[in-house]
């Protein structure tokens, strides 16, 4: 099934732990794409370093909480602590999609609850799946322009 995925670092060698990342999503995924690195502005949360951005699409035939794991595995392994909201991360990687599944639990909302307001988001997905709809908003190509 295929997922969407947002990266994110902003603390230690963001680029590296990036770089990283990626990696071990082509080890324990199949990484269909994967957007430009972005440089953005932090949204939210204490001041802080800017972050690079980047999302992917891989296909993976997990279970969507088994997924959710595997990401937070990766994260865990690369060092993020989980101290406060929307702080500084040295990596983050959100489900932003998975297939068509729609979900509220409160361990895991697809889509993602925010990823229609979040240019780092929607740029880089935009970059590799230009037609890509993010399920109950809209093309996100739409999204974007509604951003400007």
């Amino acid at each position: 099934m295929k997922a969407v995925i947002a990266l994110g670092a902003n603390i230690g060698n963001p680029k590296e732990q990036m770089d990283l990342a990626v990696a071990m999503l082509r080890e324990s995924t199949e990484l269909i794409a994967l957007s430009s690195y972005y440089t953005t502005k932090p949204v939210g949360g204490p001041e802080q370093p800017d972050y690079i951005n980047a999302v992917c699409i891989i296909e993976s035939q997990l279970p969507a909480l088994d997924l959710l794991s595997l990401l937070h595995g990766i994260e865990k392994s690369l060092g993020r602590e989980r101290n406060e909201k929307w702080g500084p991360r040295t990596i983050d990687l959100d489900l932003i999609q998975y297939g068509n599944l729609l979900s509220r639990a409160d361990e895991l909302e697809l889509p993602h609850p925010r990823a229609y307001e979040r240019r780092f988001v929607l740029e880089p997905w935009h970059e590799i799946e230009p037609d890509a709809i993010l399920l109950t908003r809209g093309k996100i190509s739409e999204l974007l322009a509604h951003l400007a």
